[in-house]
């Protein structure tokens, strides 16, 4: 019996940003520089095939520092960390490779030095993620969290006049729009990063599926259910009314979800390797006749430097590959 033909409408871009194939390279060069056991302070990213991968490898995943021999080979995650999570490592002795995304690291910076002007700070950002943790860690000063408009109403400020905001990485433009509007009506005088401060993966991400939505009767997004930016991608098809699943990998995709359908749309998070759009597809090509097309013309080049201490060591050690290349912004 013939297949039924389904139209596969992959966004672009879709899986893995810059700041999640640096971190991931990182732990590979790490073991292949070092050897196992390489420990990694919490996922290196939000993907439990990515860590699975990893941890078959050799890497061994901790939530606290404390759990790592002293002097052990050490990599802090893409999300970054609190000072205190440093400053423990190094008490410990552990030989630390940091993994933080650039981006991340820039938001520390900005965070800082808007506390150090004597500003109190304004964390636009989710409660419990590992980034706003370790951005709230980074700082001395008062550092409040909202996560909605309604927060915006509660915040009480020493000094209104002396206030700034930060935001979480994987919030886009249009994530923090409506938040920073209701900050700047409330506190006028409020300083804050430009928008191109704003993470560019987060953003073409969502842009990317802002196009299907029109195109197509389902969204698949490939992503960890604990991925702030995966789950963001599912939720912006629902809210236009598009039957919309986030789903790790092709082996969760419940077939009733499409029946009827003529036309599926596929994307996967940040965190997501592309093996896993490429098992949805295997997996779709099973039950349909498939047709593939992009959607989307947004390019990204975007490329981070290793970590300066690991380039050192594979050069003292005769190995290693050419370095990730240089950030491009």
């Amino acid at each position: 019996m013939a297949k039924q033909p389904m139209r596969v409408l992959l966004a672009q871009p879709r899986g893995f940003c810059a700041g999640v194939v640096r971190a991931v390279d990182i732990v590979e060069r790490a073991l292949q520089v070092y050897g196992p056991p390489v420990y990694v302070r919490h996922e290196i990213v939000h993907n439990r095939h990515v860590v699975e991968s990893l941890r078959a490898k050799g890497a061994r995943f901790v939530e606290d520092v404390g759990d790592i021999p002293e002097g052990a080979i050490t990599v802090f995650s893409a999300h970054g960390v609190s000072r205190k999570v440093a400053a423990d490592a190094g008490v410990r002795g552990l030989q630390v490779i940091d993994a933080t995304c650039p981006l991340v690291s820039k938001v520390h910076h900005e965070a800082r030095r808007y506390a150090q002007q004597g500003h109190e700070i304004v964390l636009i950002g989710h409660h419990g993620h590992p980034e706003v943790e370790g951005t709230m860690g980074q700082v001395s000063g008062t550092v409040h969290l909202v996560t909605s408009t309604d927060d915006v109403g509660t915040l009480q400020p020493a000094d209104p006049a002396k206030l700034a905001y930060v935001t979480q990485t994987t919030l886009s433009v249009d994530d923090t729009r409506e938040i920073i509007a209701a900050l700047k009506a409330r506190f006028p005088g409020i300083r804050g990063p430009d928008v191109k401060d704003i993470c560019y993966a987060t953003q073409n991400r969502q842009s990317a599926v802002r196009l299907l939505v029109d195109r197509c009767d389902v969204i698949l997004v490939i992503g960890a259910d604990y991925s702030s930016n995966s789950s963001r991608l599912r939720e912006i098809g629902a809210e236009t009314g598009t039957a919309s699943y986030l789903i790790p990998d092709a082996g969760s995709l419940d077939p009733t979800w499409l029946e009827g359908a003529r036309s599926v749309g596929v994307t996967a998070g940040a965190s997501a390797p592309e093996d896993l759009v490429q098992g949805l597809l295997d997996r779709l090509s099973e039950t349909f006749d498939i047709t593939i097309a992009d959607v989307g013309d947004i390019e990204e080049n975007v490329t981070f430097r290793l970590p300066p201490e690991l380039l050192v060591a594979e050069g003292q050690r005769g190995g290693g590959a050419p370095a990730s290349g240089t950030p491009s912004r």
